[in-house]
């Protein structure tokens, strides 16, 4: 996994990891259906009210419009237009929890974005897959994580993506640490001014929670030795601790693309 800078322990704020540790433990933004909402969110999302049957009837007008819109695709229309339409369109059946159907658009779509190298999209895509709540859901996630990390695209959905890892694992295991270092580490070398201020502290607190679940962590003294326990200082240590969690998700002949090729179509 190719995300090379500085080692984690000189990355600028990292020793503040002390100050999350009296943090609430909601580590991740709320999401529209797996989509991090943020402040650049536009008004006419797909979850406009908390009513749950506003909101469903919301999200059915939704699904109509944008299936109105594929209908109206000319035959010769590109691929990726017919791709973001399906993503939206699963991203929607999610909504109304009619996730098999789902599966197929999303699966698809995944496939197109790969192909045509639209890696944000690609992580999206997973995302949505991972929400479908289907028997290959984890395995969409184990994809959306590498591709997330590998490829240098929102460092929001990036992290994102590695909370849903956090959720997925014991907290007496070690993956849950090391998908959260990760995802701090984003944070550093992956945004930019405000979105890296917020995302540092909201990744600070993903460590911190982490470290409490984990080992019952409780001051800045346990936080050090934890990780020092847990080699968390250097990128060069928990990446390929990452990679072994994904590849416990998915066997090394079971990926739906080749890594290695991939690897390869990364800017310099």
């Amino acid at each position: 996994m190719p995300l090379t800078r500085r080692a984690a322990s000189q990355i600028p704020g990292f020793r503040g990891l002390q100050n999350a540790l009296s943090l609430s433990t909601n580590h991740l933004r709320p999401r529209i259906h797996g989509y991090p909402m943020t402040e650049n969110t536009p008004e006419n999302t797909l979850i406009e009210s908390s009513d749950a049957a506003a909101s469903a009837e919301y999200i059915q007008e939704y699904l109509e419009q944008k299936q109105r819109e594929l209908a109206a695709l000319p035959a010769d229309a590109p691929a990726l237009d017919r791709a973001r339409l399906n993503l939206d369109i699963a991203e929607a059946k999610v909504g109304i929890t009619r996730g098999d159907e789902a599966w197929d658009l999303a699966r698809a779509a995944l496939d197109t974005f790969i192909e045509n190298e639209c890696w944000q999209e690609a992580v999206e895509a997973c995302d949505v897959l991972y929400q479908t709540s289907q028997p290959a859901s984890l395995m969409a996630l184990a994809h959306g994580v590498w591709l997330a990390v590998t490829y240098p695209i929102d460092p929001q959905l990036s992290i994102n993506m590695l909370g849903y890892i956090i959720d997925e694992t014991p907290p007496d295991a070690d993956g849950a640490a090391v998908a959260a270092i990760t995802a701090h580490y984003i944070a550093d070398v992956r945004a930019e001014e405000k979105q890296r201020d917020s995302l540092m502290f909201l990744t600070n607190e993903m460590v911190a929670n982490v470290a409490k679940a984990h080992s019952k962590v409780e001051d800045q003294e346990g936080l050090s030795a934890w990780m020092e326990r847990l080699r968390l200082h250097d990128p060069a240590d928990f990446l390929p601790k990452l990679a072994l969690v994904l590849g416990a998700i998915v066997p090394a002949d079971e990926w739906w693309f080749d890594r290695d090729a991939l690897r390869d179509k990364l800017p310099d």
